[in-house]
């Protein structure tokens, strides 16, 4: 199966001004809560379906530790599945909080504080044609570069930092050519590679089990052009991944 293709330099300028920009923190962020005079629900964990601990009034500053995905919430600043972590047990939705950004603004959240996402994919179902960021819909590329985009917040793309990324067997070669971080180790957020097979595969690690196993989102892989979501091991064979690039 074909994972990606090659556009001119001019296409790559094109898409990279069709993805929205967001800046990469490595500190903790500070924002303000902005609900238009309600309060804001403080929850337990990162999502609507978590116990109240509390409330902020309207225009309260905060300091956001890190930060997580979880239920997607409809606020003052639209829709957003970003969660702000202000405390031990303590998070706000993104959406009611202002930060500057669309975007992460602050270190992703590494307490297992992940709610699943699900297949929020927008060209499910798709079994070819080209996505705005140059791969192919329905692959395993395509949705991890809808991860990178919409879940991390990069303008990520198939020409990402000036290197052609192609098919998911390359992704962890073309991220040390774009300086971006490669190791043997998952983290919440990155995307697993594995350079097995003709093509390799590629997939967004959602959550790190106690035991070193961990759970990604993909497509194009338990089956054809579908979303999948399973837990996998480090490794070489066919369910396995063997490196982790960490975007952030």
């Amino acid at each position: 199966m074909r994972t990606s293709v090659r556009r001119p330099a001019a296409t790559s300028i094109a898409v990279l001004a069709a993805v929205s920009l967001s800046a990469t923190a490595a500190l903790a962020a500070s924002g303000t809560v902005n609900t238009s005079g309600l309060p804001l629900t403080v929850r337990s964990g990162p999502g609507t379906g978590y116990s109240a601990v509390g409330s902020l009034a309207d225009g309260t500053g905060v300091t956001i530790s890190c930060q997580t995905i979880g239920s997607t919430v409809t606020g003052t600043y639209g829709t957003s599945a970003i969660w702000n972590k202000i405390g031990t047990g303590r998070y706000i939705a993104d959406a009611y909080t202002y930060t500057g950004s669309d975007g992460f603004v602050a270190p992703l959240c590494t307490d297992g504080s992940t709610t699943h996402i699900g297949n929020d994919y927008p060209y499910s179902g798709a079994t070819g044609g080209v996505d705005p960021w140059n791969f192919y819909k329905g692959q395993c590329t395509s949705f991890a570069a809808w991860r990178v985009t919409r879940t991390l917040g990069l303008p990520f793309h198939n020409y990402y930092k000036g290197v052609h990324w192609g098919n998911a067997i390359n992704w962890d070669n073309a991220a040390r050519w774009a300086g971006i971080s490669v190791t043997s180790t998952p983290r919440v957020g990155d995307i697993a590679v594995r350079n097995s097979g003709t093509w390799g595969h590629v997939a967004y690690v959602e959550k790190v089990n106690a035991d070193g196993s961990f759970v990604v989102e993909d497509y194009n892989h338990v089956r054809a052009y579908t979303y999948g979501y399973w837990t996998a091991t480090r490794g070489t064979g066919s369910n396995q991944f063997d490196q982790f690039i960490h975007f952030k």
